[in-house]
């Protein structure tokens, strides 16, 4: 992976060599290995490499014909796009997939980003045209943020290097904090800094250095136009063949190469299959707690690691490193978002990085094939309302209230949940249902001062939230809540999964987000994907047989839990209150203090609500204060 920062100057010219490194300076862990940098009339470019893929031959800024390209990623298919490219008469002076960005451009100009298979953001300075070309992969697994000012235009891989220009202040955008305490997460291309934006998911933007015009668009998005078609056992083969291609197509690299192992069915899947082709021992990192079971999915890990004959690393993170890492994480995360899970997830990272470059894992599985238990929930009731109405609200029964029994004992450990999803009200419409079910503040309004309180704005949370979530592409219930966690929620993880690897200079892979994938798969009927309600059915069609029976039958769905409630009663308790209870958090004048005081002592098993609060104190510690 790499970093990458540009200013484009209004003036005409830009020269300053000094402040444009003084910005990539600030992701200078994304890009150890090498630098480089381009002064060219208005525009200025620099480049922090992670060396990963030709190593002697990749620098950048990369010129050629008059287009110079800073790149952060990879193109997995970069092979097979470079020998089409050859047929037509390209010619390449290197190997590596940053040249081949440059030519594909070059061929097919701005139709080319759809085409690129990987995770990728770059800067393209193509001076034929006097224009700043800029795209970001289709599922927003690498970053890109940008500020249109009056005098520049600046963009960075992370937000700390856009505040080190002088033209940029760092102030806290309170609509897009109220959307973190909501959903912990902000949507959209909003950030919590004003002023600053980040590049959509399956987007490119085009900026004309004649006119200063900045023009947004979309390439890319997920088409739920089902295929009624054909069969399971089509859909089975054509997925088996995709995922199976993914994981061989992204083992491509010139460094060594490893895999997270959760214990859970996507990152096990991703592990097994990268043994398939890794040719050698695979090296495998597990974290885990020792607080008790429910924090410990090292034995389903290693079930996984057994069969494949992996090399075992695991990691036990502590109470003591949570106290001491998580202000230097709240930096590296440049602004809140998704649960404390980004704490194992930088342990485990860490760890990796003492063997590895490169790491894949299985993000985005529980997006594109089903795997939250609130899916379960939500038809649960859908089923309920539909026996007692004898109501088709979808057009047609996807899951009876028979069909949806037999998958219910997945719902055992989220009782707390379904008793809060029903506390307030039954059967209302789809949007509402699904908005209770995602809303991490749990109603918990008195945590919150009364004049922060009279700042909300809720109608338009719901309303951005209710944007996203009524798709037209998506009839059916199950599609529209995995279109918005695959487009809202899923960024946010992914967020977490770029910064915490980056933090420690390892490339982080998800094969499972190939479009590939995601294009058939959104064909495929809810029904078929959703069969009475069973999580990730297809995908267990398609590779229960790979998996040890442990892993594959697993009816405690765990998504790396940290004991935060527990920690909350020992030595954190103190860390909890210096941050939420201090003199400067009390002049900020957010929180209600007696509550804060009383969540710290009483925060439920699994809760949310003492963790984004911690997170966005410290946020304005770091970056606002």
């Amino acid at each position: 992976m790499c970093g990458i920062v540009g200013i484009i100057s209004n003036s005409g010219q830009f020269n300053n060599a000094a402040l444009l490194k003084h910005m990539a300076d600030a992701i200078s862990h994304r890009g150890p290995d090498e630098e480089g940098s381009l002064l060219e009339g208005a525009v200025g470019l620099y480049h922090k490499r992670l060396s990963i893929i030709d190593l002697s031959a990749g620098k950048q800024p990369m010129t050629y014909d008059g287009i110079t390209i800073v790149f952060n990623g990879e193109i997995y298919n970069y092979i097979e796009l470079r020998e089409e490219l050859k047929k037509n008469g390209r010619q390449f002076l290197t190997n590596s997939d940053t040249e081949v960005i440059i030519r594909m451009y070059q061929e097919h100009g701005l139709e080319c980003f759809a085409r690129l298979n990987g995770m990728f953001a770059f800067l393209l300075y193509d001076r034929r045209r006097n224009r700043i070309v800029g795209a970001r992969d289709h599922f927003g697994i690498k970053p890109l943020y940008y500020h249109v000012g009056k005098d520049c235009t600046l963009f960075a891989s992370e937000i700390k290097a856009l505040l080190r220009h002088p033209a940029l202040r760092a102030e806290p955008d309170f609509d897009s904090i109220h959307e973190y305490l909501t959903l912990q997460y902000v949507l959209d291309n909003d950030t919590m800094f004003k002023g600053i934006n980040k590049v959509p998911p399956g987007h490119f933007f085009d900026l004309d250095l004649d006119t200063r015009k900045f023009e947004s668009k979309k390439y890319w998005g997920p088409d739920f136009t089902v295929d009624t078609f054909h069969t399971q056992e089509y859909f089975v083969y054509q997925l088996q063949h995709l995922l199976e291609d993914a994981v061989k197509i992204q083992l491509r690299s010139d460094v060594p190469l490893g895999a997270y192992l959760s214990g859970g069915m996507d990152s096990s899947l991703v592990a097994i299959l990268a043994s398939d082709n890794s040719g050698s021992p695979l090296s495998t990192f597990t974290g885990a707690f020792r607080e008790g079971p429910q924090f410990d999915e090292t034995p389903f890990a290693r079930d996984v690691a057994r069969s494949i004959s992996a090399t075992v690393h695991e990691v036990y993170p502590t109470e003591e490193e949570f106290i001491d890492l998580l202000p230097k994480l709240v930096y590296h995360m440049d602004e809140p978002a998704a649960g404390p899970g980004l704490f194992p997830q930088y342990m485990v990272s860490r760890l990796a990085a003492q063997h590895v470059k490169v790491v894949l894992g299985g993000q985005g599985g529980d997006e594109i094939f089903g795997g939250y238990a609130r899916y379960v929930i939500a038809y649960f009731e859908q089923a309920i309302k539909g026996a007692i109405f004898e109501s088709v609200e979808e057009g047609e029964h996807i899951v009876s209230l028979k069909s949806v029994l037999p998958n219910l004992p997945y719902l055992r450990q989220y009782a707390p949940m379904i008793q809060h999803f029903w506390k307030n009200g039954i059967f209302e419409d789809m949007d509402h249902r699904y908005f209770r079910l995602i809303n991490r503040s749990e109603g918990d309004s008195c945590l919150f001062s009364e004049q922060f309180q009279r700042s909300f704005h809720a109608d338009r949370i719901f309303q951005r939230f209710q944007k996203a979530f009524k798709n037209p592409n998506t009839l059916s219930y199950y599609n529209k809540m995995v279109n918005y966690d695959m487009t809202c929620g899923l960024p946010a993880l992914l967020q977490v999964e770029d910064r915490m690897s980056m933090a420690v200079s390892i490339e982080s892979r998800v094969p499972i987000l190939d479009r590939r994938i995601v294009d058939l798969v959104t064909t495929i009927p809810p029904a078929m994907k959703f069969k009475g309600a069973e999580m990730k059915f297809i995908l267990k069609r398609a590779f229960g047989g790979r998996l040890p029976p442990s892993v594959l039958n697993r009816k405690d769905k765990m998504g790396f839990p940290v004991p935060l409630h527990l920690w909350a009663k020992n030595k954190a308790k103190g860390f909890f209150q210096d941050v939420l209870l201090s003199q400067s958090c009390r002049q900020r004048g957010l929180f209600n203090t007696s509550e804060v005081e009383r969540l710290i002592q009483d925060e439920s098993a699994f809760g949310r609500r003492l963790w984004g609060l911690v997170n966005l104190e410290l946020w304005f510690k770091t970056f606002i204060n």
